[in-house]
């Protein structure tokens, strides 16, 4: 009786342990099927909604340690089946030279935004944005007005800490812009829940208007995911061409493409010159061609970096060492060639005279049914032309209910606040900390030299705080407000300039001391956009 029981106790031990481990069995293999509908719970229902797991890719052998095998190890999209995605991946196939071009314009660049792109956690698709922005040129610059490889437009890269001033534009710098971008980027994804292709969308339409296109999806009870909205053209081409790129550069062998081998080290160095610099000067420092240098540093409108900053230079990483030794050698004195800094400036100030004829005070319009620019300047004693400069308008279209700021003509004199200092004359400056014979030499346009000269001391002797030294005027300082607009008034020639091969907008400005930003205002969008041999610019010179 008790080896009965025995026996029965064991079969029962036995039967409750194939229980228990085929419960585990089951319950370990849940993730590996689709559950059934009582098997849903919220967290799932989450995750369905936004499902951008990592996705592994094998790359070749031959791209082992390059920078395409970081990049996709770094993919975490989706691989979609859409036929917006599949035309747009044609389109790069029937184009190979262009996807050959975008590579090779990538290289100085794409390590430092990968390093970005890791920084914030974002999925590595999103360093390829870049093509589908600008092509990977950062001097880039759209109809709307967006610039750099990113393609900001002013308001959102003063948002994102990008300056942009007459000497500067932040949205240019590579470094700069490649922060900001990859910071607004992680916004937006975590502004749409990690729904990354509603992400790329208000990237590229703005988040109001996504938040429009969902909400109007809801009260039509249909679905609000981006492929089931209702956009612009634009917007509905934008993330899937996203989408094919990246397909295409991990699927490189499948496709017949070859990527260009770029080694997954760093291109170029942050360096920070802690002053402003000459930027011909700085290519000799780091023995780098003018051209390849001004690559890595396009945010520059003049031929130094700007007086008050920013003063970083990106610098080839095999050259770094030698710019820093030769820049710890070069004095302050010599960092910028003063005649040139000076004629900038006065450029500068005419350049202000002859395009920012008016200036915008608070005066508003209301536009009622029936008006046009036209009849509105009429009655405000202006221009079309000055009205859509002070909207920002493209185009005359205006609509009933709209609020225009209302320009009013500068000055009949036509005078700008200059100081009217004799030559000679002298003032009281109070040193502060920090300060240096050069820096205080830019701020009044002389030299440290003459500062030192003229209060008796070494090129070499340290200032201190509250030490006085005494300022004359220099001749540059002496221009009155007349004079200078009578320089604008005359000795001002219209030339029509080739481009030649190699020219970018940065280089042609340097070479007539004049800004992009002039240039661009001087001949239309299609030409300063979009430099090719032959075609001609106006440039406009005070001779």
């Amino acid at each position: 009786m008790m080896c009965f029981n025995f026996n029965r106790s064991v079969k029962l031990l036995l039967i409750l342990i194939f229980l228990v481990v085929t419960g585990c069995s089951t319950t370990s293999s849940f993730n590996d099927r689709p559950p059934d509908s009582t098997e849903l719970d919220n967290s799932y229902v989450r995750h369905s909604l936004h499902p951008f797991g990592k996705q592994k890719y094998n790359v070749s052998s031959k791209y082992k340690n390059t920078v395409w095998e970081r990049l996709i190890s770094l993919y975490s999209l989706p691989d979609i089946q859409n036929e917006r995605v599949d035309r747009e991946l044609n389109w790069y196939l029937r184009h190979p030279g262009y996807l050959a071009r975008v590579q090779q314009r990538a290289e100085p660049y794409l390590h430092l935004i990968l390093d970005e792109v890791e920084a914030k956690n974002i999925p590595g698709e999103l360093a390829l944005l870049p093509i589908v922005e600008s092509a990977f040129l950062p001097e880039a610059y759209s109809k709307s007005d967006a610039s750099g490889l990113w393609q900001f437009i002013p308001a959102t890269g003063r948002l994102y800490g990008l300056q942009q001033n007459t000497w500067y534009d932040g949205r240019r710098d590579v470094y700069a812009s490649t922060k900001a971008a990859t910071s607004f980027l992680k916004h937006l994804g975590e502004t749409f829940d990690g729904d990354w292709h509603l992400a790329l969308a208000s990237y590229n339409y703005g988040k109001g208007n996504i938040r429009k296109a969902i909400e109007k999806n809801e009260n039509l009870n249909l679905p609000t995911d981006y492929w089931s909205l209702d956009l612009p053209k634009e917007t509905e081409d934008y993330v899937p061409r996203l989408l094919a790129i990246a397909k295409i550069f991990a699927n490189a062998d499948k496709y017949n493409i070859n990527l260009h081998p770029i080694p997954n080290r760093p291109y170029c160095e942050l360096v920070d010159a802690k002053s402003q610099l000459d930027l011909n000067k700085a290519a000799e420092l780091a023995d780098v061609p003018l051209n390849e240098f001004l690559k890595l540093n396009p945010g520059f409108n003049h031929s130094s970096t700007a007086p008050q900053g920013p003063h970083h230079l990106l610098i080839p990483v095999a050259k770094a060492q030698l710019f820093k030794q030769n820049l710890a050698q070069l004095p302050y004195d010599e960092r910028v060639d003063m005649k040139r800094y000076h004629a900038e400036t006065m450029a500068e100030t005419m350049a202000q005279i002859r395009h920012d004829e008016i200036r915008t005070i608070p005066n508003q319009h209301k536009v009622k049914a029936g008006e046009n620019l036209v009849s509105i300047a009429d009655k405000n004693n202006t221009t079309p032309q000055s009205i859509r400069q002070a909207n920002h308008l493209t185009s005359n279209s205006i609509h009933s209910g709209m609020i225009l700021k209302m320009p009013t003509p500068q000055n009949s004199s036509g005078t700008l606040s200059t100081t009217k200092t004799k030559p000679g004359s002298s003032q009281i400056y109070v040193v502060k900390h920090g300060d240096t014979l050069w820096n205080i030499g830019q701020k009044f346009s002389v030299s440290g030299k003459d500062i030192a000269d003229w209060n008796k001391l070494n090129s070499k002797t340290a200032l201190v705080s509250g030490q006085k030294l005494s300022i004359k005027a220099s001749n540059q300082q002496a221009v009155t407000s007349k004079a200078v607009a009578s320089l604008a008034s005359a000795g001002i020639r219209s030339i029509s300039y080739t481009v030649k091969q190699g020219d970018s907008l940065a280089q042609i400005s340097r070479k007539f001391n004049v800004s992009i930003a002039d240039l661009r205002k001087w001949n239309p969008p299609a030409i300063s956009n979009s430099l090719t041999p032959g075609k001609k610019l106006k440039v406009i010179l005070n001779t």
